[in-house]
C-alpha cells in the first residue's frame, strides 16, 4: 500500500498518511495483545508480580 502511494507523496498525501498510520495502530495493537496475553498466560510472571506486590506492601509499612 505504501509503496504505490510513493509516486504520489506531493499532490496526495493522504494516500501515504492512511496506510501508515493503520500500519501504526495495528503495530501497537498486537504489541498490546501480547503483553495483555503475556500476563495472563505466563505463570512465572504472575509469580513474579505478586512478589513485587509484596515488597510494595512491606515498604509502605515501614
Amino acid at each position: 500500500m505504501l509503496s504505490e502511494g510513493r509516486r504520489f507523496i506531493q499532490s496526495d498525501p493522504h494516500l501515504i498518511i492512511y496506510p501508515g498510520m493503520t500500519i501504526v495502530l495495528n503495530v501497537i495493537v498486537f504489541n498490546l495483545l501480547g503483553d495483555s496475553l503475556r500476563d495472563i498466560l505466563d505463570p512465572r510472571f504472575t509469580r513474579k508480580r505478586r512478589e513485587w506486590r509484596k515488597l510494595k506492601q512491606w515498604q509502605s509499612i515501614e
